[in-house]
Protein backbone atom coordinates (compact mmCIF):
# COMPACT_ATOMS: atom_id res chain seq x y z
CA UNK A 1 0.00 0.00 0.00
CA UNK A 2 1.23 3.57 -0.74
CA UNK A 3 2.53 6.47 1.78
CA UNK A 4 -0.34 8.19 0.25
CA UNK A 5 -3.33 6.00 0.31
CA UNK A 6 -1.99 5.22 4.47
CA UNK A 7 -2.55 9.23 5.01
CA UNK A 8 -5.70 8.78 3.37
CA UNK A 9 -7.09 5.91 5.73
CA UNK A 10 -5.30 7.62 8.65
CA UNK A 11 -7.24 10.45 8.17
CA UNK A 12 -10.76 8.89 7.21
CA UNK A 13 -9.96 6.73 10.36
CA UNK A 14 -9.54 9.83 12.61
CA UNK A 15 -12.17 11.70 11.52
CA UNK A 16 -14.51 8.60 11.69
CA UNK A 17 -12.79 8.51 15.26
CA UNK A 18 -14.00 11.96 15.83
CA UNK A 19 -17.29 12.12 15.18
CA UNK A 20 -17.98 9.07 16.95
CA UNK A 21 -16.46 11.01 19.95
CA UNK A 22 -18.52 13.96 19.61
CA UNK A 23 -21.83 11.69 19.36
CA UNK A 24 -20.59 10.08 22.09
CA UNK A 25 -20.66 13.61 24.26
CA UNK A 26 -24.01 14.81 22.54
CA UNK A 27 -25.15 11.73 24.13
CA UNK A 28 -24.10 12.06 27.46
CA UNK A 29 -24.34 16.24 27.54
CA UNK A 30 -27.62 16.37 26.09
CA UNK A 31 -29.36 13.66 25.65
CA UNK A 32 -29.27 11.46 28.70
CA UNK A 33 -29.72 14.87 31.11
CA UNK A 34 -32.91 15.43 28.88
CA UNK A 35 -33.89 11.93 29.09
CA UNK A 36 -33.45 11.65 32.78
CA UNK A 37 -35.39 15.25 33.00
CA UNK A 38 -37.98 13.37 31.16
CA UNK A 39 -37.68 11.02 32.89
CA UNK A 40 -38.54 12.93 36.69
CA UNK A 41 -40.98 14.85 34.76
CA UNK A 42 -43.64 12.35 34.40
CA UNK A 43 -42.32 10.71 37.64
CA UNK A 44 -43.70 13.96 39.02
CA UNK A 45 -46.67 13.96 36.91
CA UNK A 46 -47.58 9.83 38.13
CA UNK A 47 -47.03 10.75 41.55
CA UNK A 48 -49.41 14.03 41.36
CA UNK A 49 -52.17 12.16 39.72
CA UNK A 50 -51.80 9.53 42.43
CA UNK A 51 -52.03 11.56 45.29
CA UNK A 52 -55.47 13.31 43.62
CA UNK A 53 -56.94 9.51 43.32
CA UNK A 54 -56.17 8.94 46.87
CA UNK A 55 -57.77 12.36 47.92
CA UNK A 56 -60.57 11.86 45.58
CA UNK A 57 -61.38 7.90 47.15
CA UNK A 58 -61.10 9.62 50.65
CA UNK A 59 -63.58 12.47 50.00
CA UNK A 60 -66.21 10.01 47.73
CA UNK A 61 -66.06 7.97 51.01
CA UNK A 62 -67.18 10.75 53.48
CA UNK A 63 -70.04 11.61 51.07
CA UNK A 64 -73.74 9.59 50.90
CA UNK A 65 -74.85 9.05 47.03
CA UNK A 66 -76.11 13.23 46.03
CA UNK A 67 -75.00 14.83 48.96
CA UNK A 68 -72.16 17.01 46.35
CA UNK A 69 -74.22 19.36 44.64
CA UNK A 70 -71.56 20.07 42.02
CA UNK A 71 -68.36 18.39 40.95
CA UNK A 72 -65.82 20.10 38.44
CA UNK A 73 -64.61 18.04 35.98
CA UNK A 74 -61.31 19.01 33.79
CA UNK A 75 -57.63 19.91 33.37
CA UNK A 76 -56.12 22.71 34.50
CA UNK A 77 -57.93 25.42 34.18
CA UNK A 78 -60.34 23.05 37.26
CA UNK A 79 -57.44 22.14 38.82
CA UNK A 80 -57.06 25.59 39.65
CA UNK A 81 -60.26 26.73 39.85
CA UNK A 82 -61.25 27.91 43.26
CA UNK A 83 -64.34 26.32 43.38
CA UNK A 84 -65.15 26.41 47.22
CA UNK A 85 -63.94 30.11 46.78
CA UNK A 86 -66.30 30.71 43.99
CA UNK A 87 -69.51 28.81 44.75
CA UNK A 88 -69.98 28.95 48.62
CA UNK A 89 -73.59 28.68 48.44
CA UNK A 90 -73.12 24.68 46.76
CA UNK A 91 -70.85 21.72 47.82
CA UNK A 92 -68.65 21.55 45.60
CA UNK A 93 -65.72 19.36 44.36
CA UNK A 94 -62.76 19.77 42.21
CA UNK A 95 -61.89 16.99 39.84
CA UNK A 96 -59.65 18.38 37.62
CA UNK A 97 -56.18 17.65 36.60
CA UNK A 98 -53.42 20.05 35.12
CA UNK A 99 -52.10 18.22 31.61
CA UNK A 100 -54.79 16.18 31.33
CA UNK A 101 -56.53 15.28 27.92
CA UNK A 102 -59.68 13.76 27.00
CA UNK A 103 -58.19 10.38 27.40
CA UNK A 104 -57.12 10.80 30.20
CA UNK A 105 -60.29 11.71 31.86
CA UNK A 106 -61.78 9.05 30.32
CA UNK A 107 -59.35 6.60 32.09
CA UNK A 108 -60.54 8.56 35.69
CA UNK A 109 -64.66 8.58 35.73
CA UNK A 110 -65.33 6.37 38.24
CA UNK A 111 -62.87 7.49 40.63
CA UNK A 112 -63.39 11.45 39.86
CA UNK A 113 -67.41 11.38 39.35
CA UNK A 114 -69.26 8.00 39.23
CA UNK A 115 -68.06 7.00 42.99
CA UNK A 116 -69.24 10.64 44.03
CA UNK A 117 -72.19 10.99 42.51
CA UNK A 118 -73.03 14.56 42.08
CA UNK A 119 -76.19 16.31 41.57
CA UNK A 120 -74.43 18.03 39.02
CA UNK A 121 -71.09 17.70 36.89
CA UNK A 122 -69.81 20.11 35.31
CA UNK A 123 -66.89 19.35 32.17
CA UNK A 124 -64.04 21.37 30.59
CA UNK A 125 -61.98 19.51 28.54
CA UNK A 126 -60.18 19.46 25.57
CA UNK A 127 -57.63 22.16 25.55
CA UNK A 128 -54.87 20.16 25.59
CA UNK A 129 -55.62 17.72 22.50
CA UNK A 130 -57.67 19.99 20.47
CA UNK A 131 -57.47 17.81 17.79
CA UNK A 132 -58.22 14.43 19.05
CA UNK A 133 -60.30 15.89 21.51
CA UNK A 134 -63.64 14.15 19.54
CA UNK A 135 -62.08 10.70 19.27
CA UNK A 136 -63.75 9.80 22.79
CA UNK A 137 -65.50 13.15 23.91
CA UNK A 138 -68.67 11.87 22.95
CA UNK A 139 -67.64 8.30 25.07
CA UNK A 140 -67.04 10.24 28.23
CA UNK A 141 -69.94 11.90 27.81
CA UNK A 142 -71.76 8.66 27.21
CA UNK A 143 -70.32 7.39 30.38
CA UNK A 144 -71.16 10.25 32.29
CA UNK A 145 -75.09 10.35 31.34
CA UNK A 146 -74.90 6.06 31.62
CA UNK A 147 -73.40 5.85 34.98
CA UNK A 148 -74.88 8.92 36.36
CA UNK A 149 -78.25 8.73 35.60
CA UNK A 150 -79.72 11.08 38.23
CA UNK A 151 -76.98 13.67 37.63
CA UNK A 152 -77.74 16.43 35.48
CA UNK A 153 -74.42 16.99 32.82
CA UNK A 154 -73.24 20.48 32.18
CA UNK A 155 -70.64 20.36 28.83
CA UNK A 156 -68.56 23.96 28.68
CA UNK A 157 -67.09 25.23 25.65
CA UNK A 158 -63.30 25.70 25.41
CA UNK A 159 -62.14 29.45 26.59
CA UNK A 160 -60.76 31.91 24.03
CA UNK A 161 -57.08 31.78 24.19
CA UNK A 162 -54.35 34.24 22.70
CA UNK A 163 -50.35 34.24 22.33
CA UNK A 164 -48.39 32.37 20.12
CA UNK A 165 -48.58 29.34 21.52
CA UNK A 166 -52.50 29.16 22.58
CA UNK A 167 -53.82 31.87 20.04
CA UNK A 168 -53.26 29.53 16.71
CA UNK A 169 -56.21 27.57 18.38
CA UNK A 170 -58.74 29.72 18.50
CA UNK A 171 -60.37 29.06 15.50
CA UNK A 172 -60.19 25.36 16.19
CA UNK A 173 -61.55 26.03 19.48
CA UNK A 174 -64.73 27.68 18.08
CA UNK A 175 -65.36 24.90 15.51
CA UNK A 176 -65.04 22.50 18.48
CA UNK A 177 -67.54 24.22 20.74
CA UNK A 178 -69.90 23.95 17.88
CA UNK A 179 -69.92 19.90 17.99
CA UNK A 180 -69.26 20.19 21.85
CA UNK A 181 -72.89 21.80 21.60
CA UNK A 182 -74.01 19.64 18.96
CA UNK A 183 -73.39 16.64 21.70
CA UNK A 184 -74.80 18.30 24.82
CA UNK A 185 -78.14 18.79 22.44
CA UNK A 186 -77.93 14.76 21.30
CA UNK A 187 -77.24 13.82 25.07
CA UNK A 188 -79.84 16.05 26.59
CA UNK A 189 -76.77 18.12 28.44
CA UNK A 190 -76.97 21.41 29.44
CA UNK A 191 -73.91 23.83 27.14
CA UNK A 192 -72.38 26.60 28.33
CA UNK A 193 -70.50 28.89 26.31
CA UNK A 194 -67.13 30.70 27.64
CA UNK A 195 -65.70 31.62 25.03
CA UNK A 196 -67.81 34.94 24.04
CA UNK A 197 -67.44 36.11 27.59
CA UNK A 198 -63.70 35.94 27.54
CA UNK A 199 -63.36 36.95 23.76
CA UNK A 200 -62.00 40.60 23.06
CA UNK A 201 -62.78 41.49 19.49
CA UNK A 202 -59.82 43.94 19.10
CA UNK A 203 -57.18 41.64 19.93
CA UNK A 204 -58.78 38.34 18.40
CA UNK A 205 -58.49 36.62 21.40
CA UNK A 206 -59.12 36.19 25.13
CA UNK A 207 -59.02 39.67 26.71
CA UNK A 208 -55.08 40.15 28.28
CA UNK A 209 -56.41 40.98 31.86
CA UNK A 210 -58.33 37.57 31.67
CA UNK A 211 -55.31 35.43 31.29
CA UNK A 212 -51.76 34.19 32.58
CA UNK A 213 -50.28 33.31 29.79
CA UNK A 214 -52.79 32.87 26.33
CA UNK A 215 -54.60 29.82 27.86
CA UNK A 216 -54.97 29.93 31.47
CA UNK A 217 -57.03 32.10 33.47
CA UNK A 218 -56.57 34.60 36.06
CA UNK A 219 -58.97 35.53 38.54
CA UNK A 220 -60.50 38.01 36.55
CA UNK A 221 -61.18 35.44 34.01
CA UNK A 222 -62.48 32.73 36.69
CA UNK A 223 -64.96 35.37 37.96
CA UNK A 224 -66.00 36.12 34.52
CA UNK A 225 -66.65 32.33 34.11
CA UNK A 226 -68.44 32.16 37.45
CA UNK A 227 -70.59 34.67 36.13
CA UNK A 228 -71.52 32.87 33.51
CA UNK A 229 -72.25 29.39 35.02
CA UNK A 230 -74.18 30.34 38.53
CA UNK A 231 -77.23 30.97 37.27
CA UNK A 232 -77.01 27.86 35.39
CA UNK A 233 -76.39 25.64 38.52
CA UNK A 234 -78.82 27.79 40.57
CA UNK A 235 -81.72 26.58 37.94
CA UNK A 236 -80.09 22.69 37.76
CA UNK A 237 -80.36 23.19 41.65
Amino acid sequence: MSKKKKIIIITICSVLATLLLASVLVVFVYVIPEYKKKQEWLEAVEAYRNAKYATYETENAQYASGEVDVAFLGDSLTDGYDVDNYYPQFKVENRGIGGDTTFDLEKRLKVSVYDLQPKVVVMLIGANNFKTMFDNYENIVKGLTTNLPNSKIVLLSLTAMNGEIWGINNELACFNNVKIELIAKKYGCTFIDLFTPLFDLESNGIKPQYTTDGGHLTPAGYDVITGVITPILEQLL
